[in-house]
């Protein structure tokens, strides 16, 4: 072999080597990065999970729990009747007039108009029937749909009352 055909490859073999070192010095670092930086979890995935090993239910044991669970459903009680709707009136047309008119004046989802001819089969069920059907929401023979309370679960069972009472002493 000739020189410069030696001096060649031992250049060569210092290149060669060089980038043999860069590599795995590379190799090291993404290593190091991959276990350095957590993984991220996509928020989906993550409320699947929770909804997965969320409890069922709660479980009241002995006196603390009783009176913990009394203790919430009268917090329950007392929020629900905090925020009575319409500030709580007992004015039929004041209900009437922000929740009711929607669809008894126009019509819709078959709901009866203010006039005899929607009523007067409905009257002749008596007025604990119709209390019933505007408290628990009701679905009619011929497809007329009633949310419970009017669609505002805000209304007492009082509300509701008044505000029947007012639309039927209000026929036409």
């Amino acid at each position: 072999m000739r020189n410069y055909d030696l001096e060649f490859l031992k250049r060569f073999s210092i290149v060669i080597a060089i980038l043999a070192i860069i590599t795995i010095g590379l190799i090291i670092f993404a290593s190091f990065l991959q276990h350095a930086i957590p993984k991220e979890v996509s928020p989906t995935a993550t409320k699947r999970i929770e909804q997965r090993i969320a409890p069922i239910g709660a479980v009241y044991a002995g006196a603390t729990g009783a009176s913990a669970q009394a203790a919430a459903s009268a917090a329950a009680a007392a929020a629900a009747a905090a925020s009575g709707a319409y500030g709580g009136t007992l004015d039929g047309k004041t209900i009437f007039d922000n929740l009711c008119t929607a669809c008894h004046t126009s019509g819709v989802g078959n709901a009866p108009t203010l006039d005899h001819s929607h009523w007067d089969k409905r009257l002749a069920q008596g007025k604990d029937t119709l209390y019933k059907h505007a408290i628990e929401g009701y679905t009619g023979p011929d497809g007329g749909i009633m949310p419970p309370k009017g669609g505002n679960a805000g209304l007492s069972e009082e509300q509701i009352h008044a505000a029947v009472d007012w639309m039927t002493s209000n026929l036409k």
